[in-house]
């Protein structure tokens, strides 16, 4: 506890963060004195009152700080001490509805059961809008200035304007000791790309909450505001949230390499990735969780439709990056986006391809060409597809039995409470659209 102490003599306030089973950063300061206190007792707090915790009868729930992951962040105006906690219930046990620890369970069992370990990769995409949160939802419809630059890909400034804004939050994480592999300007206008360097799961998942953190401040603090909306517009690509993975084995080798094996990829990655096609309609609701999110699945757009594989291949779901490194072999998982629950995602990923390993599943033939490109027939169910609503992947996910395996009983019924309240909201709301189209009727 000491050493922790010292870490946090220099800081301004101390933090407590976790997710809500949305996804939702939510955070309690807590005095930095009494992180003593803290540590050996948690914190309690209203579990009713965060989306998919508890009931009101039931509502007392601890959060517990992880020593292991705390970043000082020194921001202009305060020093911030980010810890990231684990949330407990009444009894002082891990809560079945904790998001990071139904990650940490997948990672114990890939451990126990398999000796795996784990790296994984995001990347993280954004969009730097001029305004806040509040005018641009307020506002019937974007104002014509809400993009910060009308830059593409890779471009550069002065025509990138956020890249002083991508500067800053990688220059804040490396103080944090978190370094960036990669930033560019994306596609789109007004949207940006930053990877960091591949950690273990349960690492990632923290440091993606630290990341929305440290670029939402930071955005707001030069007059921007960062939105990791999965598809504000519908002229332009969506924010993705790609996730990079590899396996290794207790000496540190690659178990997705192999080199006598076409293209170098294991028979384990072949089972590993079968086992991500298999699963990947009835978890589609956990890796694109709202409405909005299956915006996004539609024909030339940089987001993967079918369930499919390849090799270098960016229209498919899962993508088999190029790499002549024996310890850079891994896949890349193209559905989900940043509106999810970081830890539920890392989980499900990580379980759908054990449960290819157990069940030795064979994998499809890789896609060849885009699938944007294949004459599809239109049909309202399609299973060769991701789900292309909400409401499909709800009845999907209301299917299985391997998602509530995954999730627990009591964190998948929250779970999917939530997701059906979101959908019979937007089911019935009357849009603009419609009423410009059916009001002459």
């Amino acid at each position: 506890m000491g050493d922790i102490e010292s870490q946090l003599d220099d800081v301004d306030c101390t933090r407590l963060f976790f997710t809500d089973l949305n996804g939702r950063l939510m955070n309690l300061s807590v005095n930095k004195h009494k992180m003593g206190e803290v540590f050996e007792n948690g914190v309690g707090f209203d579990g009713s009152s965060i989306a998919g915790f508890a009931n009101v009868e039931h509502s007392d729930r601890i959060l517990m700080p992880d020593a292991k992951a705390l970043w000082n962040i020194p921001f202009d105006r305060e020093s911030v001490g980010f810890f990231v906690a684990n949330v407990l219930n009444e009894e002082g046990q891990p809560a079945a509805v904790d998001p990071r620890t139904v990650l940490q369970k997948v990672v114990k069992e890939g451990k126990e059961t398999f000796g795996f370990s784990f790296l994984v990769g995001p990347e993280h995409e954004f969009f730097l809008l001029n305004g806040d949160e509040f005018a641009l939802t307020t506002k019937n419809g974007f104002p014509s200035d809400v993009h910060s630059d009308q830059a593409g890909y890779f471009h550069s400034t002065p025509h990138d304007k956020g890249q002083a804004i991508r500067q800053q939050i990688t220059d804040m994480l490396g103080k944090c000791g978190v370094m960036y592999e990669k930033s560019h300007h994306e596609v789109t206008p007004s949207q940006h790309e930053i990877n960091l360097e591949c950690v273990d799961p349960v690492n990632a998942a923290d440091r993606t909450l630290l990341f929305t953190y440290v670029a939402q401040r930071i955005a707001q603090e030069n007059g921007y505001y960062a939105s990791f909306m999965p598809k504000p517009f519908k002229e332009y690509n969506r924010n993705a949230f790609h996730m990079h993975l590899s396996i290794q084995d207790e000496k540190g080798n690659n178990l997705f390499y192999d080199g006598d094996a076409e293209k170098n990829l294991s028979p384990l990655a072949h089972q590993f990735i079968a086992g991500i096609l298999k699963y990947a309609r009835e978890t589609s609701v956990v890796m694109a969780s709202t409405v909005n999110s299956y915006k996004a699945y539609v024909m030339e757009t940089e987001a993967p439709i079918a369930r499919g594989w390849g090799f270098r291949n960016r229209s498919s779901m899962v993508r088999v990056p190029y790499t002549t490194s024996p310890s850079a072999t891994r896949i890349e998982l193209r559905n989900p986006d940043p509106a999810g629950n970081v830890y539920l995602q890392m989980a499900v990923l990580i379980a759908m391809g054990l449960q290819g390993i157990r069940e030795k599943a064979k994998v499809t033939t890789p896609d060849r060409e885009s699938t944007y490109d294949r004459d599809y027939s239109l049909k309202v169910w399609d299973e060769r597809f991701l789900p292309r609503t909400l409401y499909e992947a709800l009845v999907e996910a209301e299917r299985s039995t391997f998602l509530k395996e995954v999730l627990g009983e009591k964190l998948y019924t929250n779970f999917m409470n939530l997701k059906i309240q979101e959908w019979e909201a937007d089911r019935v709301h009357i849009s603009a659209r419609e009423q410009r189209q059916y009001l002459s009727i």
